[in-house]
């Protein structure tokens, strides 16, 4: 074997350093892929006193086309990390392999798949997404550019998650700081400097992520590194493909179920409000993702400790990484409930200062926020069920808040309460949500015990 042994790490090291050493760089990573949107959406806000706003409602309009094409980058992104974890744990060096070239073909086909036919029906998609004739243009403009790079951004976020299972988490948080910095410079020259508005930062999105994949082939191109690009590793073999799609169908699902959930909450908001509270929920889905990227990045570090451990059969260290991730991701976003919840107006203004969607916003804010610090949990046990290779549950858990409880609800209470019960619908999906999980971990904890999982 060569020299890049980092993962073996992953069966012997304290889970506590470990989780440490997973996480924080991921944290990092999704932190700053959060700012990322967060200072688009700055930027973006902020580019005229007319335009501004209407631009920002344009853009929370893409909110289901970038959720679908998020979907499929999950669907082999996350999958693919997740079996090449349970491959290293088994020492099964030459499926690992197998899983980088089948990772990189499928990202190949499904990303330009997606982006041909996306780009023929988008202007039908985004009127039925809630597009109106105001918002069409900023919608349409953003989009264009980020489905035409649609392949980039699939190939990078693949490439990143499988460092991080490799046992490389500092270099995938690099990657994301990068795409951030670079795409912190180019936004302002593309928006302003250029006058390309929202095109330049759609534009500065796909350059910027275009950057950091070249550096991350540079990477898998090093014959040095056990996982490395070389030829007989690009044929699509069944079982590969097979675990990659069963695992990620998990994330695919999620990322489908909330476009459904995203057209449903722009549709009530249109009826009941109008276009600048579509431009609300914009703002809160970014504020809200600052903290929940947080946990993901929790997620991430766990998962390669939880399915290299559940592959080696070391069970106790499983159940050990689980319930520290439980704990740091409850601990954050009490934090964010707590600041939120304290401070919604200064968060909103940061975004605009048009008065009417700023109060738009707060609303949004307070009504999301107030289940916040029992998302945590749910966040967790799903990515848990699925990085252990368990993806029925995984699938179950994932669906459970969107399909089973959140859809019906958006149906229901908006015709109730009107724009708030659009809001109120969230958090009481949450919390039935997070039962349902607490509910299947006991059940499977019973099960861990016969094999020493504690």
């Amino acid at each position: 074997m060569s020299r890049d042994n980092a993962h073996l790490s992953l069966g012997t090291e304290q889970v506590g350093k470990l989780l440490t050493q997973y996480a924080v760089p991921a944290i990092i990573a999704m932190t700053a892929a959060s700012l990322y949107n967060i200072t688009d959406s700055i930027f973006i806000g902020h580019i005229g006193p007319e335009t501004g706003p209407l631009a920002l409602s344009g853009l929370g309009i893409t909110f289901p086309v970038m959720n679908l094409a998020a979907a499929f980058g999950a669907l082999v992104g996350v999958g693919g990390a997740a079996l090449l974890s349970l491959r290293l744990g088994q020492k099964d060096y030459v499926a690992a392999n197998n899983i980088l070239g089948n990772v990189l073909v499928l990202n190949l086909i499904l990303g330009i798949s997606f982006s041909l036919v996306a780009l023929i029906f988008l202007e039908p998609l985004l009127r039925f997404f809630g597009a109106s004739d105001q918002t069409l243009p900023y919608a349409y403009d953003f989009m264009f550019i980020i489905l035409a790079g649609n392949v980039v951004i699939h190939m990078y976020m693949g490439m990143n998650a499988l460092l991080r299972s490799a046992g490389h988490p500092r270099r995938s948080m690099f990657a994301t700081i990068y795409t951030v910095l670079i795409n912190i410079v180019l936004n302002p020259l593309f928006i302003f400097g250029f006058g390309w508005g929202i095109k330049g930062s759609a534009t500065a999105t796909v350059i910027s992520q275009f950057l950091v994949l070249l550096w991350q082939f540079k990477f898998f191109t090093d014959k040095n590194n056990f996982l490395h690009i070389k030829k007989g590793i690009f044929r699509l073999r069944r079982e590969i493909t097979g675990g990659i799609f069963s695992i990620g169908l998990a994330p695919f699902l999620m990322n489908a179920a909330a476009c459904v959930i995203v057209v449903l909450i722009n549709r009530g908001l249109l009826t009941y409000g109008e276009d600048l509270a579509v431009g609300a929920y914009g703002i809160v889905n970014r504020v809200a993702f600052l903290f929940i990227m947080i946990v993901m990045g929790i997620n991430q570090g766990m998962q390669p400790i939880a399915g290299y451990n559940y592959g080696a059969a070391l069970y106790p260290r499983v159940g050990e990484v689980l319930r520290k991730s439980i704990f740091i991701a409850t601990a954050v976003l009490t934090l964010g409930f707590v600041l939120i919840e304290s401070f919604p107006h200064a968060v909103a203004a940061v975004f605009t200062s048009d008065d009417k969607l700023t109060d738009l916003a707060v609303m949004g804010l307070r009504y999301v926020f107030i289940s916040y610090p029992i998302v945590g949990f749910q966040m967790v046990v799903s990515t848990f069920f699925q990085s252990i290779g368990m993806a029925k549950k995984a699938i179950f858990l994932s669906l459970t808040r969107q399909v089973l409880f959140l859809i019906p609800l958006l149906l229901i209470l908006p015709a109730q309460l009107g724009i708030s019960g659009v809001w109120l619908s969230m958090p009481i999906a949450d919390s039935v949500s997070a039962l349902v999980s607490a509910l299947l971990l006991i059940v499977q904890y019973r099960q861990f015990k016969a094999r020493d999982v504690r």
